[in-house]
């Protein structure tokens, strides 16, 4: 569904002279007709586009500038969509997605029935694999080159495209080791804009780049291999070995190595990303040498937007920002309640200067969840360990088993990428982890790929965890509280994005027992029991109900999914016979579930009613409108409440 403004913007960009090239290309072949020499023009025209889209419909800003060459070379050199290309992470593919026939629909990204905030098979065949969480991009790949040459689909090429910090996340690397030993020819792209690999340069390096992509140099080295293996000179066995001593020769020249020719990985690189016929000529030369290879880039995060360029972090989603002077759009916040992140960070370093056994912990996301807060005032005691979230986890509870206590904030659903760590390594062991989930429930605008969604249905199953939401800033602040203190063990915290409800939210702090709801309010004719701060929003829905219809509604909330309050529930069993359960997570497993088998393990028969996440993957959009679609918004939950 397009809005009128987004109608409005498609024509106008119809009739903008300053897109005269970029507007002329409705699919990668059309681009692949260009003379080379239109190239660099071809980027200055996407890299305005992003600008111009992005000040006016917020989105992910400075990765994508920083791979505008990148991209026109990959659609300029290979026959895409034939040939693959996966992106990793999927926040650097904005330009990708206007090259690929999305030019005109790129005002809706991120809105609710728009475009997709990350690319998605299921919005485009030029999309060849889902990539919202990083690090997968060379396990894909791999899957989809072996295919290739299962299915003696020889002439197809297949491209990872991993970058901005993703090679930090050890999935890369199991996908590195694999394509070490598997019979494939991926080409794997290290886009390399400073938060992954340092930089390697030297007049005997760029010799022995230039030697080894001259055709001339590769048509001689591989006709020579096919002659040597015909006359049963030359093995796999062997071949490796004559890789691995061609590495040790260059190495030993240029005085340095690389953990890819370690793996018998062809390695190139590294060259400048932001020459786009240099690109293209060093991808035509490589593209066809048997074996896996990886060319080595360096960018600039927020390249051509002066701002973005001195600062990547603020640039990477700066919101609606002017243009032409750089000015961030900033909305004013006096008088509003504060972002539950934010009050997870003061509170931590609050936390922090009391007790000098808590450390914070975050997989590369220091802004993102405030922990950036403690890091400034205490830098020895904040600990950004890189996308790698299983091993933020593990590390928390290294730390944790010789007396620190870590506060370790990972984003619930890049959690679900640590979920055994926490079963292995904190809860068999019962080792005292604060493990406290940002962005739980919907997130909004980054989709399916980053709701919180699941994280109360896998948390619950696990022996020896407490796992607990708040309802507000202070029963958030009183939960941190209550985790640090002698022998909780693991702990879960869950709160969502976005703001709370309290402007004074700054509050002594009180311990609170374990597995200990609250009755918010008394009622005899329905019983509504919720979690977190949507019980906020059914607090509303609860008083214009019964000042509607006349019915008295009591309110609990659970406050611990784990352990549960079983005094409370026993109280709502005996006295209730009608039961709504509300959750900003999925009803499958989750808090729903377990009222269920409750009030079926003891006896109990009243009619529940769960309102929470449906079973499928809610599409991406502003949370108030996605709330609203999954009936969790103040009017659906009325509507439950008086039609019961």
């Amino acid at each position: 569904m397009l809005f009128l403004q987004d109608i409005y913007h498609i024509i106008g960009m119809e009739q903008d002279t300053s897109y005269m090239l970029l507007k002329s290309l409705d699919t990668p072949e059309d681009l692949r007709r260009l003379e080379a020499d239109k190239l660099p023009e071809v980027c200055k025209e996407l890299r305005q586009k992003i600008i111009d889209e992005l000040s006016r419909n917020p989105g992910h800003f400075g990765s994508s500038l920083g791979v505008v060459e990148l991209t026109v070379a990959l659609h300029y050199v290979f026959n895409t969509p034939y040939d693959r290309i996966v992106w990793d992470v999927g926040h650097q593919a904005y330009g990708h997605k206007i090259l690929t026939g999305r030019r005109d629909t790129f005002c809706t990204n991120r809105k609710l029935h728009g475009l997709c905030p990350f690319p998605s098979p299921h919005e485009s065949e030029y999309d060849t694999f889902t990539c919202g969480h990083a690090s997968n991009s060379i396990s894909a790949a791999l899957g989809m080159a072996v295919a290739a040459k299962k299915n003696g689909e020889n002439n197809r090429h297949v491209v990872a495209v991993i970058g901005d910090g993703s090679m930090s996340g050890g999935l890369a690397f199991e996908g590195l080791n694999n394509a070490s030993s598997t019979p494939n020819n991926l080409l794997i792209i290290l886009n390399d804009n400073n938060m992954a690999i340092d930089r390697s340069v030297g007049g005997m390096k760029q010799y022995l780049l230039n030697l080894q992509m001259s055709e001339g140099y590769n048509k001689i080295r591989y006709k020579l291999s096919k002659m040597f293996y015909k006359w049963g000179i030359l093995n796999e066995e062997r071949r490796k070995s004559l890789i691995r001593f061609n590495n040790s020769l260059k190495s030993m020249l240029v005085q340095q190595q690389n953990v890819f020719e370690g793996m018998n990985i062809r390695y190139f690189g590294p060259i400048d990303g932001h020459d786009v016929n240099n690109l293209a000529r060093v991808l035509k030369e490589i593209k066809d040498m048997q074996g896996p290879k990886l060319l080595h880039i360096h960018t600039t995060k927020g390249k051509g937007f002066g701002p973005a360029e001195k600062a990547a972090t603020i640039w990477h989603a700066p919101g609606i920002f002017d243009k032409e002077t750089g000015e961030r759009i900033v909305i004013d916040t006096d008088g509003l309640p504060p972002l539950f992140q934010d009050v997870f960070g003061n509170t931590l370093l609050e936390l922090a200067q009391q007790n000098d056994k808590i450390v914070g912990v975050t997989p590369a996301m220091p802004s993102g969840c405030s922990m950036n807060i403690l890091m400034k005032a205490m830098p020895d005691r904040g600990f950004d360990v890189g996308i790698a979230e299983g091993h933020a986890v593990t590390f928390s509870g290294g730390m944790a088993k010789d007396g620190l206590i870590p506060f370790c904030n990972i984003y619930s659903s890049f959690m679900q990428r640590a979920y055994d760590n926490v079963i292995h390594d904190v809860a068999i062991q019962k080792l005292n982890v604060v493990l406290c989930l940002d962005r739980a429930g919907i997130v909004g605008e980054d989709g399916p790929t980053h709701h919180g969604a699941f994280d109360l249905a896998y948390m619950r199953p696990i022996p020896n965890l407490t796992v607990a939401s708040p309802y507000d800033e202070h029963e958030l602040r009183n939960l941190m509280y209550t985790a640090q203190l002698p022998d909780k063990g693991p702990f879960v915290i869950r709160y969502p994005r976005g703001r709370g409800v309290l402007v004074d939210w700054k509050s002594s702090f009180e311990e609170i027992q374990i597995g200990k709801g609250r009755k918010l309010k008394d009622g005899k004719d329905m019983a509504v029991i919720t979690i977190g701060p949507i019980g906020n929003t059914a607090r509303k829905a609860i008083t214009r109900a019964e000042a509607e219809s006349k019915m008295s509604i009591a309110h609990y909330d659970l406050r611990f999914l784990k352990p549960l309050d079983e005094e409370m529930l026993h109280e709502i069993g005996k006295n209730f016979c009608r039961i709504v359960t509300i959750e900003d997570g999925v009803l499958k497993g989750g808090m729903g579930s377990a009222i269920l088998e409750f009030m079926a393990d003891n006896r109990y028969t009243p009619t529940v009613r769960r309102i929470g996440l449906p079973d499928k993957f809610v599409e991406h959009g502003p949370v108030k409108d996605l709330h609203r679609l999954c009936g969790m918004d103040e009017e659906g939950i009325y509507k439950v409440l008086v039609s019961f």
